[in-house]
């Protein structure tokens, strides 16, 4: 297990506290949370060796952060970070296995990458986000890091119209500079889709956009959970002003 070092902070109602997991079982009650939000909840078809946990060969390698509820003690909200260090022990980024990351490979290390976000049903009012996006921040300053990067993913539960529309949108005003940019291994079929729906953007992709985010490219299919991925791609340099004063303490 990696030094863990972001204290715990606490929301205003004194119920939710961040942390970062420090044994097997606090990891395996993040990978409950995942299999609870993203097999249960979202249908996903998860490779994973144990029965209600969503495992993967990147976990090892990861940092996990966690948000609990103070009065039950349950994990109710859950980011992983692999650092760049990590990545270079792996082999590379779980994104790797979905984009040709080539255009990037000289920021590599400085790039950490982020991802298996998920909140507990009951606990999406936004406070368990927003404790998880300060805990990113504040780790993303302490070590230094310029750039974060983690999938973003759109439901094709409509076969991909909407994904496709929201797309076409982001792509006007948000796409990374053409040096940056990385390409789909398995692409979504774009010119076979719709793309003038009014799709309402995804929580995450909306956070990611408020901070300043770019869309690296266009997007991935994902068959195992059935969604459109899109690698968006954070320069640390980019962050809202308004946001960094929110989010670094």
């Amino acid at each position: 297990m990696l030094q863990q070092q972001v204290q715990v902070q606490r929301s205003a109602k004194n119920r939710l506290a961040l942390c970062f997991a420090e044994s097997e079982s606090d990891v395996m009650e993040a990978q409950r949370l995942r299999y609870k939000v993203f097999a249960e909840e979202l249908g996903a078809r998860l490779q994973t060796r144990r029965p209600g946990l969503d495992q993967d060969l990147f976990d090892p390698y990861c940092e996990h952060l966690l948000v609990r509820d103070t009065d039950s003690g349950e994990v109710v909200g859950t980011y992983r970070i692999l650092n760049p260090e990590q990545a270079r022990a792996i082999g590379g980024c779980y994104a790797d296995g979905e984009f040709d990351l080539t255009r990037l490979g000289h920021l590599r290390g400085r790039m950490v990458e982020v991802g298996r976000s998920c909140v507990h049903p009951e606990y999406r009012s936004g406070a368990v986000i927003t404790l998880l996006w300060s805990g990113l921040a504040n780790y993303m300053q302490m070590h230094g890091y310029e750039y974060l990067i983690g999938c973003a993913s759109i439901s094709m539960a409509d076969g991909g119209h909407a994904a496709a529309s929201i797309y076409d949108t982001l792509k006007r005003d948000h796409m990374s500079p053409v040096e940056w940019r990385v390409f789909p291994r398995c692409p979504l079929p774009l010119e076979a889709l719709g793309s003038d729906l009014q799709a309402a953007l995804p929580a995450l992709i909306r956070g990611y956009m408020r901070l300043g985010a770019y869309v690296g490219g266009a997007p991935a299919w994902d068959p195992d959970f059935n969604t459109a991925d899109l690698l968006m791609l954070l320069p640390m340099a980019n962050m809202n002003a308004h946001y960094a004063r929110h989010f670094f303490r």
